[in-house]
């Protein structure tokens, strides 16, 4: 489904209506465990077929991985739920006056899909970074939280992700950035080759929402295009990226959003070598008209594995 534009809030709201939480099953509250002396890499994976609507009834044999493309044994499965920790962050500055609103509606309908193990802290960016409250499972208190967002001039994008990275920190569990801009960086201290180099040494997923917005910038009429860093960020971690041509497909896809973070199976596999080094990472699925979306690499040393059982 990324990248969809002009039937996108059909499509999402078809996804939407069919999706329920992998396999039914209750949702984990920790992350992936393993045998004690063991150390796996962990990949969180979603599959959609042909028609861009998730699969959640495949099994262990269904997968394959590649380390630098070696295919690896595929040593832990899951497909329950697993909990999440997210910060959502929100593009506020001037280009977003006339959507701010419905904004606000979309990243609720995000928030109140969370189960109740999981937890989140909203922000938003412009000139500054701001994050309201603390992280909570608490909707009422994260509905309020998006209400009492301000605003700003400029697009600091990814010195926020860079800033939601450091919230995350010392989080156990899975860890998860939505992001939503409607244009592109402006003046950021960081850019996008070190979020990504972040994104992957914290092993945090990035999702990312583009939108094309329509401004008045004091003199004319402006059309502004979503970052195109976006799209490879999300890639890079796994996440998805979804860029909107219409204010009307911003719930729909806020929503699609918490319905896949749900909607993910866990494959790990025992690295051959720790040589501290990127590998690249490929998973694809046996059955022909799936696809498979996950991290694309990880570092490959030792003390990026937690070992226990």
């Amino acid at each position: 489904m990324p990248g969809l534009n002009a039937p996108f809030a059909t499509a999402v709201l078809a996804a939407v209506t069919t999706l329920t939480p992998i396999a039914q099953q209750p949702p984990s509250t920790q992350g992936p465990t393993f045998r004690s002396g063991t150390q796996v890499v962990s990949l969180f994976v979603t599959v959609q077929d042909a028609q861009k609507r998730l699969v959640p009834s495949l099994t262990q044999s269904d997968f394959e991985v590649f380390d630098n493309d070696k295919p690896q044994p595929i040593t832990y499965f899951d497909n329950s739920v697993h909990p999440i920790t997210c910060v959502t962050m929100l593009d506020t500055s001037g280009s977003m006056t006339l959507t701010i609103d419905l904004l606000r509606q979309a990243a609720e309908q995000f928030v109140i899909r969370l189960l109740p193990d999981d937890k989140a802290r909203v922000g938003a960016f412009n000139d500054k970074i701001q994050f309201a409250g603390r992280f909570t499972n608490n909707r009422d208190e994260l509905v309020g939280a998006i209400k009492d967002l301000d605003y700003g001039n400029g697009t600091r994008l990814w010195d926020a992700v860079g800033a939601s990275f450091d919230e995350l920190k010392g989080i156990e569990g899975r860890r998860v950035v939505l992001v939503f801009t409607d244009g592109d960086d402006t003046e950021s201290k960081i850019g996008l080759g070190n979020v990504v180099e972040r994104a992957r040494a914290e092993e945090v997923m990035v999702y990312a929402i583009g939108l094309e917005s329509n401004y008045f910038n004091g003199q004319h009429m402006v059309r502004s295009k979503p970052d195109r860093g976006l799209r490879r960020i999300a890639d890079e971690t796994g996440g998805g990226y979804f860029e909107l041509e219409k204010t009307a497909d911003l719930a729909p896809t806020f929503t699609h959003v918490a319905y896949e973070l749900h909607s993910q199976y866990v494959l790990g596999f025992t690295p051959a070598q720790l040589d501290g080094r990127v590998h690249k990472l490929t998973v694809k699925v046996k059955q022909p008209g799936m696809t498979a979306r996950a991290r694309r690499s990880y570092v490959a040393a030792a003390d990026k594995f937690t070992t226990g059982g």
